[in-house]
Parts: C-alpha cells; sequence; structure tokens
C-alpha cells in the first residue's frame, strides 16, 4: 500500500509557483523545490517526473489559479462599465517593486513556447473578454468586441505603467481604463 502523501500536489505546485515569481522558471529546481516544501528532491522526481514537466504543471496551476479569479472576480463586480474596470483592477494585484514585476514576464515566455500551456493562455481570454463584455450588455451603442479591446488595452497599459511606475498600479489602471471607455463609449452613464 502506498504512503499517504504529507503534502498535496496543489501545495507543492504552490510552492513551486512561488520559486518561479521571484526568478523565473530557472530558479525552480527539484532541490530548490525540496528546500522550499520539505519533501525530498526524490520524492519530488517521483511525484513530477522531469524537470519539463514539473514546470509544465507548476504553470498549468497557475493558470488554473488565474481562471479561478477571474471568474469568481467576474461574478462579484457590477455589470457595468465601472464593474468592467473593477474586474482588471482586481486582477492587477501587485505590491512588489517593478523588478519583481519585470521577472513575471519570464512565464509569459515559457508560457508562450508551450502548446499546451499557450492554449490555457487563449482558454483564459476568452473567459475574461466574456466577462468584460457582460459588464456592457446592457450599455446601447456598446461596439461589438468591447472585452477584447479593453482586455488588450489593460494589457498595455501594464507594459506602459512599468516604464514608469510613479503613480500606484490600481490608480494608473482605473484612470487609463475609463478613458478607454469614454472614448468608446462617450454617452454612456457609469
Amino acid at each position: 500500500m502506498p504512503r499517504p502523501k504529507s503534502q498535496s500536489d496543489e501545495r507543492v505546485l504552490d510552492a513551486a509557483l512561488a520559486l518561479v515569481h521571484v526568478g523565473g522558471v530557472n530558479r525552480l529546481t527539484f532541490a530548490a523545490l525540496a528546500e522550499r516544501c520539505g519533501l525530498s528532491s526524490a520524492t519530488l522526481v517521483q511525484r513530477f517526473g522531469t524537470k519539463a514537466e514539473l514546470t509544465q504543471r507548476t504553470l498549468l496551476h497557475a493558470w488554473d489559479k488565474l481562471r479561478t479569479r477571474t471568474l469568481e472576480l467576474a461574478a462579484s463586480v457590477p455589470k457595468t462599465p465601472d464593474g468592467a474596470v473593477e474586474l482588471l483592477v482586481g486582477l492587477s494585484r501587485y505590491d512588489g517593486d517593478v523588478e519583481e514585476w519585470a521577472d513575471g514576464l519570464l512565464v509569459l515566455r515559457e508560457d508562450l513556447r508551450d502548446p499546451v500551456l499557450r492554449a490555457q493562455g487563449a482558454a483564459w481570454e476568452a473567459d475574461l473578454t466574456d466577462a468584460l463584455g457582460a459588464c456592457f450588455a446592457s450599455v446601447p451603442g456598446t461596439p461589438a468586441g468591447i472585452g477584447s479591446a479593453l482586455a488588450a488595452h489593460w494589457q498595455g497599459a501594464l507594459i506602459w505603467w512599468a516604464f514608469s511606475p510613479h503613480r500606484p498600479l490600481a490608480d494608473y489602471l482605473a484612470d487609463s481604463l475609463r478613458a478607454l471607455i469614454a472614448m468608446l463609449l462617450p454617452t454612456a452613464g457609469r
């Protein structure tokens, strides 16, 4: 009879994700993960196979967490243009410095290299743009594809903020997104 797991895969993958967030996927090794989660390297190899498999499982875990967070936020915000802004700002919580934020872009590189991870990104885009579109469902004159436009603008605004992070990210994003909505829907009451 196999021994019961002393830590769930989810807890181990959370520890792996924490390593990735502080130094990219190159920081994720079985030795570093063993030190972080308290399991032996051999146990981790037995559980996850190769480093490539561990990396993919870790990043799939991250996508699952992001999709869950997106759907939870989408269900909790008002179905209004301000609710769309609230959703995107809520997905942008960040407390570190800009250098740490930039390290997070290394994860995106891995997501783009792996077709399985790219598929997760595409699925998340569909969830997010649908949720944003739902925030404008009752606003007359809303252009088709507004969810995609807002999501694309939000991603760009995150990059622009990083070049000059003098204002809190949430404030910068809220102002930028509201300005875009005002251009797209100049007569919409929020």
